[in-house]
């Protein structure tokens, strides 16, 4: 079986409900994708969490090395690394509270996909968290 997004009512429920999203990826590189949506994503109200083994703050928020490592509810895990690293974030994910995991667009791994819709997650791949936020959420 293919993988599949949620209705847009979902995510629209998904993004209205949620406070905090850690994302796995964020570099403290202005010019980088997730830097600039999660900069947007903060502007729009959300606590901003990033997860980077590489840096000690992003966006004003603490780093973290790895999803485990985060001592907070994160309410939704937003993606920004390559489809081969997918499963392997998944992994980590699924020992979080969480149970949404949103990989950015463009990036789709449906071992990942398959390993979390088996543990309870609702799973959006292949688009933007920002884009759907400025078009869902008014």
């Amino acid at each position: 079986m293919a993988w599949e997004n949620p209705a847009n009512s979902e995510l629209k429920r998904i993004l209205e409900s949620a406070k905090t999203i850690a994302v796995v990826g964020l570099s403290n590189n202005p010019d980088k994708t997730a830097y600039q949506i999660s900069k947007i994503m903060q502007e729009q109200g959300y606590r901003i969490i990033p997860v980077n083994p590489t840096v000690d703050e992003v966006l004003g928020e603490k780093a973290y090395p790895s999803l485990k490592d985060i001592p907070d509810k994160i309410d939704i895990i937003n993606v920004f690394r390559r489809p081969e690293y997918l499963q392997s974030v998944a992994k980590d994910a699924a020992e979080t509270e969480c149970r949404v995991f949103w990989a950015q667009q463009g990036i789709v791994n449906e071992e990942a996909y398959h390993y979390l819709t088996e543990r309870d997650f609702t799973v959006i791949m292949d688009l933007c968290i920002k884009v759907v936020h400025s078009v869902l959420v008014k």
